[in-house]
């Protein structure tokens, strides 16, 4: 991934691109190596936004530390089932330009799903039993 990641940078630099000139890009992308950087970017957007989350989980259960080794316990066993998922499912394009797209819209919505997730535990009524995650108080 670092060689598109290279490639992104050079055509930013070379052409001065803001970010949203390159969301612009993305939308009208018509070359395999745009749409797989594109993808990238997504992904990593969807990444920190979970990231994001999950620290603000960890900080509500900073008085909870069994709670808190079963959240990190709970994560790392996501993003294994995640990126092998994802792996497995792209399967069909192996070796082919595709792939890396294929692979990154795969985590990208796996880990949309996961932020969904996270906001409903963030988001949860004081008093209900099924929400492991404290109300913000």
């Amino acid at each position: 991934m670092r060689f598109p990641a290279l490639i992104f940078a050079t055509f930013v630099g070379l052409t001065g691109l803001a970010p949203a000139a390159w969301a612009e890009d993305c939308a009208n992308a018509s070359d395999q190596a745009t749409m797989n950087e594109c993808a990238d970017k997504a992904f990593k957007a969807s990444d920190t936004e979970l990231n994001a989350l999950y620290k603000q989980i960890e900080a509500r259960l900073k008085d909870d530390q069994d709670k808190t080794k079963l959240l990190v316990s709970a994560q790392k066993a996501w993003i294994a089932f995640r990126d092998a998922e994802c792996d497995f499912s792209a399967t069909g394009v192996a070796g082919g330009s595709v792939y890396p797209m294929i692979v990154l819209q795969c985590r990208d919505g796996l880990t949309q799903n996961r932020v969904k997730d996270f906001k409903n535990y963030l988001s949860c009524e004081e008093g209900d039993l099924s929400c492991p995650v404290p109300s913000a108080n």
